[in-house]
C-alpha cells in the first residue's frame, strides 16, 4: 500500500516535471482543430502517422467541403480513402472513419454535440466499441473534443516516465492512466497541456535514443523560449 507521504511526493514530482516542460516549451494549444468533429477525425487519422500528414488529409477534406458528419457519412469509402491518402494506411483509416460515422448516426442521430454530452464513463465505453478506436484514440476524443478530464497515454508517456522510474515499462495502458489520474487533480486543462508537453518532449528529445544532454528535466534549469 502506498503511504500518504509517498503519494504526496509522487504528486510533487509530477508537477515538477510539468512545470519544467511548460517553462521550456510553453503552452502547446493542442488539439488543433476548428470544430470538435475535426478533432475527432484528426484523432482517428493520427494513428501511426505524423501530425503533418494528418493536416494534409484534413486539408483535402476541407477543400472538398466534406468535413461535416452528414457529408462524410454520405460519401463512398473509396473516395474517402483517396482524400485521406496523405495520412497513410488510408484504406484502413477510411474504414475506421466510416465505422465511427455509422456509430455516430446509429447511436446519436449524427449529432456530435449529443455524442460529446454523454457522461464520460459511458462515452468511453461507447467509443471503445467502435471497430478501430482503441483506448488512446477514445481518450483523445474525450479529452480534446468533449473536453472531459481523462489522461491520454501514448508511447511517449510510457517511454518518458519509465525512464524517470515513475512507472514500470511493462505497465498496461490502464495502469499508467490510473497512475496519473490518481496523483493529479482531475482537470481537463491540466491533462490537455500535460499530454501535449509530453508529446513535444518525446518527439524532439526523449526519443528511442534520448538526447538527455538537452533535456529540460535534467538538473539544470530550463531555458525559456
Amino acid at each position: 500500500m502506498v503511504s500518504l507521504t509517498q503519494a504526496m511526493n509522487t504528486r510533487k514530482k509530477l508537477f515538477r516535471i510539468y512545470t519544467k516542460l511548460y517553462d521550456e516549451f510553453g503552452p502547446r494549444n493542442w488539439w488543433p482543430g476548428d470544430t470538435p468533429f475535426e478533432v475527432i477525425i484528426g484523432a482517428i487519422l493520427t494513428q501511426n502517422t505524423a501530425w503533418l500528414n494528418v493536416e494534409k488529409a484534413i486539408k483535402n477534406l476541407k477543400k472538398a467541403g466534406l468535413l461535416k458528419p452528414k457529408k462524410l457519412f454520405a460519401i463512398k469509402t473509396k473516395r474517402l480513402a483517396s482524400l485521406i491518402r496523405p495520412a497513410g494506411y488510408y484504406n484502413i483509416k477510411a474504414s475506421r472513419l466510416k465505422n465511427f460515422l455509422n456509430f455516430l448516426f446509429d447511436k446519436h442521430g449524427g449529432s456530435v454535440d449529443r455524442l460529446l454530452k454523454v457522461r464520460m464513463p459511458i462515452l468511453r465505453e461507447q467509443l471503445l466499441q467502435v471497430n478501430g478506436i482503441g483506448p488512446e484514440t477514445a481518450d483523445s476524443i474525450i479529452l480534446y473534443a468533449a473536453k472531459k478530464p481523462v489522461f491520454v497515454v501514448d508511447a511517449y508517456t510510457r517511454r518518458m516516465f519509465s525512464r524517470h522510474k515513475l512507472i514500470n515499462d511493462t505497465a498496461t495502458y490502464q495502469e499508467i492512466q490510473d497512475f496519473f489520474m490518481k496523483h493529479l487533480p482531475k482537470k481537463q486543462q491540466l491533462f490537455n497541456e500535460y499530454h501535449a508537453l509530453i508529446v513535444e518532449l518525446g518527439k524532439n528529445i526523449c526519443k528511442t535514443k534520448p538526447n538527455c544532454s538537452i533535456c529540460p528535466l535534467e538538473s539544470a534549469p530550463a531555458k525559456k523560449r
